[in-house]
């Protein structure tokens, strides 16, 4: 991020600030990290991040579609050239037989156009799960600046 000067921003559902905690972990992330929102809650991935009621109400909160705009939504918000985010369902309780527990989405977009979301299905308990879910998306977020 620092070599190619872009800014990062972060918008976390099922991590609850994990992956933000974790950036600013790293001496200098100030330089290229803008900060996150933390939206758990349906009414809260509107307000802040923009996701729209028909995204939530036809994919649900755990969806490719819902994480787009989340990513999205969280670069408009603070500014930033890059936006990661991510929805899941950490357990014990929560999943369905279409989206068990340990599934998490992950979006970026960036606001030079490129969006790309994808999912996982994590095994472990809720820390776990948490853990996983932000390794992935901070290698998610590498392999796009490598390609890109």
């Amino acid at each position: 991020m620092r070599q190619r000067g872009l800014t990062l921003t972060a918008a976390e559902s099922c991590t609850g600030g994990l992956v933000g905690h974790r950036i600013t972990n790293i001496p200098g992330s100030s330089e290229y990290y803008l900060g996150s929102v933390t939206a758990y809650a349906y009414e809260a991935k509107v307000r802040l991040l923009g996701v729209s009621w028909e995204t939530l109400e036809s994919h649900g909160a755990v969806s490719d579609a819902t994480v787009l705009e989340m990513a999205r939504g969280v670069w408009t918000a603070l500014g930033a050239d890059i936006g990661i985010a991510i929805s899941g369902i950490a357990g014990p309780g929560g999943g369905t037989p279409e989206k068990p527990v340990g599934l998490v989405h992950f979006g970026l977009s960036t606001e030079q156009g490129h969006q790309s979301a994808t999912h996982r299905i994590f095994q472990g308990d809720r820390l776990a799960v948490k853990e996983q879910s932000a390794d992935f998306v901070l290698g998610y977020l590498l392999d796009y600046l490598k390609s890109a």
